[in-house]
């Protein structure tokens, strides 16, 4: 049974939009002032002054720092994404299509950001060790809608198996290219940035290019079934 009529994504309230603006704006700030002055130099009481807001407010959207580089508006988009796939695809295929396809679509206008987060991933390991739990809410939503498509609980085993195989397929595509990143720039340790400064110059196409492969390359694995 396949998908006949596509529904769009609901539309968002003015308050959530508001939410939105409140939280790119944060973000934005703190990726100028880590761009600046690096990662560990900054602190919140910056960031919050910088975007025009109070500590307080930072932490209603962000409870850490490294969560304004970790978190994005992005999970939604995933979530409808994935209901428009026919229903009788295999789960990690469906999967695979919807997270790349997204990448692609949305990277456009937020292409830049998405290079300043990755770096920020690769320089700071505080922002490594965070990704797995990070990932945990878009874990949740993944499992929610699979289990929808599938007829079975979100709390069912198989379901949840499925959403963590896929979540550290991610994390682990990631990590490679992370590793490939750095050896190709000669090996050096996080590009002997020790203070989460950002690396001077811009990562080209070709390299978000290779991470989206990775990632692609990482669902397949999983689509195939682990075969070596």
């Amino acid at each position: 049974m396949a998908r006949t009529a596509p529904s769009a994504p609901p539309k968002l309230g003015l308050r959530e939009r508001k939410k939105i603006q409140t939280r790119r704006a944060i973000r934005g700030a703190a990726h100028r002032l880590f761009e600046e002055q690096g990662y560990d130099a900054t602190p919140v009481d910056q960031i919050a002054e910088a975007a025009d807001v109070s500590p307080s407010t930072v932490f209603r959207y962000f409870p850490t720092k490294e969560d304004i580089v970790l978190t994005d508006e992005y999970d939604p988009f995933v979530v409808a994404a994935l209901r428009e796939r026919p229903l009788d695809e295999p789960p990690v295929t469906s999967l695979r299509h919807a997270l790349v396809g997204l990448m692609h679509q949305y990277a456009g206008d937020g292409r830049e950001e998405m290079l300043t987060r990755l770096r920020l991933i690769r320089q700071v390991p505080a922002l490594r060790a965070r990704m797995g739990e990070s990932l945990a809410g878009t874990g949740e939503l993944l499992g929610e809608v699979l289990a929808e498509r599938s007829g079975r609980a979100p709390d069912d085993f198989e379901v949840r198996v499925v959403v963590a195989a896929v979540l550290g397929a991610l994390r682990e595509a990631l990590f490679f290219w992370f590793e490939d990143r750095r050896a190709e720039d000669g090996g050096a340790e996080d590009g002997g940035v020790e203070d989460g400064r950002l690396e001077d110059g811009r990562l080209e196409d070709g390299r978000l290019e290779d991470m989206e492969k990775h990632i692609d390359r990482a669902l397949e694995v999983l689509a195939r079934g682990l075969t070596l």
